[in-house]
């Protein structure tokens, strides 16, 4: 087995080490709640959509109308399920801090899955199907996100009908959920692979002649 199967294998070990060690803290939990939150808003506030409140009375009286994206029903309708867009993140080990969650596949699961592609036999504890299923940390973290949603309800609602001009995670995670000592991870912004050789090179499979029809561990990663 070359240099670069080794040093591969090497950092799947790590990487697949760590997932099951490290739980989401209350700093990475709302972070990505906000920004779920925020898209979701985001989303539904382009609707000119509006709202007729009340029932119609005998007397004549009309029902109040209110634009949708400034109602009660679209917050609703934004809070509802929101944590679960959390189990579409996936742990990549490979990233520091509060960016190892993200959307979409990790480095070291594009690899072993082109491995697979290519005819060698990886070992992982697990059926290939379940594979992509949610790992341990997310499902923590949307756990976490529903418990922190509910604690902080009325902050969330203050913030959409009276501090929209703020962003939602200073608001709520800087003013209301987090200590001063648990606010790192509010700093920590993805800027690509950097320090690294490159994506492309970091995700380049072993050659075939080298690893065609091998079996591996993910105890020997």
């Amino acid at each position: 087995m070359n240099l670069l199967v080794l040093a591969f294998f090497g950092v799947c070990r790590f990487a697949l080490a760590d997932e099951d060690e490290r739980l989401p803290n209350k700093c990475e939990v709302c972070k990505f709640l906000t920004v779920e939150l925020q898209a979701a808003l985001e989303k539904s506030g382009r609707s000119k959509e509006v709202l007729e409140l009340g029932e119609v009375l005998d007397t004549g009286k009309r029902r109040r109308k209110i634009k949708y994206n400034t109602s009660e029903t679209r917050l609703t309708e934004a809070v509802d399920n929101i944590c679960e867009r959390i189990l579409q993140y996936n742990v990549h080990a490979e990233r520091p801090g509060s960016l190892r969650y993200a959307k979409g596949a990790s480095q070291t699961m594009t690899t072993l899955k082109n491995l697979v592609d290519k005819g060698v036999k990886v070992e992982l504890g697990l059926p290939f199907e379940l594979w992509d299923e949610p790992s341990v940390e997310v499902s923590d973290m949307k756990k976490q996100c529903e418990t922190m949603l509910e604690q902080y309800e009325e902050v969330v609602e203050d913030w959409y009908f009276h501090h929209q001009d703020q962003r939602l995670e200073d608001f709520l995670c800087e003013r209301h959920v987090l200590k001063t000592s648990e606010k790192e991870c509010l700093n920590e912004v993805w800027k690509g692979d950097m320090g690294t050789k490159g994506a492309a090179e970091d995700e380049k499979a072993p050659s075939d002649d080298a690893e065609e029809g091998k079996t591996h561990d993910a105890g020997e990663l």
